[in-house]
């Protein structure tokens, strides 16, 4: 990441992102894809955090990473300022507190279904009757309060919830990221994960508002490390299945 470093160096940016000469970041450690395990000392590890290191190594300053079960409570320290950026799905409800880089990944959400269910295909799950368990403030669960129009979406405080929500209450459908839900498939018999995708949910980094060489600064070294290959090399490291490179974005 050194050219990176090179191309973007912008004290400005360097001051909105990094004041007090720390990266302070908060992880939401609760997707599994981006953060898959932690040190000695619980310092999360994974894509989402090595990309953060990145960052702090391309500002040349150190980074200082706070883990967060809760998305909501990671977007509100970045609001607080007790962290300066943030590495979550970005969505519009919190695009309202918050400014996004352009996504780095994206990953397929999708629905699970009982074996005796008649779905087929993604759009006949927002029938009339139809109960969707999902985690409500998850990226995933906000996306599917904009996107159903004719199903009942029954909200959970948590992942496990949602799950044990879906199978206790026999609910028609259980909404989720595909990699979990194909790993849930396997403790429902006959359970189905289908095809299609209602959303896909793109991750970030976030920033507080007001900062527009910071944001224009994270623009940047995004698509510089999408086009480098340097989010593909990270996927690769960690040996992490179900994430996909996002896009290019424009400026």
């Amino acid at each position: 990441m050194i050219g990176i470093k090179v191309v973007l160096m912008n004290p400005i940016a360097k001051s909105q992102l990094a004041p007090s000469g720390v990266l302070k970041v908060a992880i939401f450690t609760g997707n599994y894809l981006l953060v898959t395990g932690s040190d000695a000392n619980g310092t999360p590890q994974g894509v989402s955090p090595d990309l953060a290191h990145a960052l702090a190594s391309s500002l040349g300053v150190p980074a200082s990473l706070s883990s967060y079960a809760n998305q909501v409570e990671a977007v509100d320290s970045v609001v607080a300022g007790v962290n300066d950026i943030v590495l979550i799905g970005s969505d519009p409800v919190r695009a309202q507190k918050i400014d996004f880089s352009p996504a780095y990944v994206e990953i397929e959400a999708t629905y699970l279904v009982p074996a005796d269910s008649i779905f087929q295909d993604i759009a006949e799950v927002d029938s009339s009757g139809v109960r969707i368990s999902v985690w409500g403030v998850s990226a995933y669960g906000l996306a599917l309060e904009r996107i159903i129009k004719n199903a009942h979406i029954v909200k959970a405080k948590d992942e496990a919830e949602a799950f044990n929500t879906f199978v206790e209450a026999h609910l028609e459908a259980l909404a989720g990221l595909r990699s979990g839900l194909l790993k849930e498939q396997l403790s429902i018999p006959g359970s189905r994960v289908l095809d299609g995708k209602f959303a896909e949910i793109q991750q970030a980094i976030g920033i507080a508002k007001g900062k527009p060489e910071a944001l224009l600064y994270l623009h940047n070294f995004i698509e510089l490390s999408k086009a480098s290959g340097f989010i593909s090399d990270l996927i690769a490291k960690h040996q992490v299945v179900g994430l996909s490179i996002a896009p290019p974005v424009d400026q």
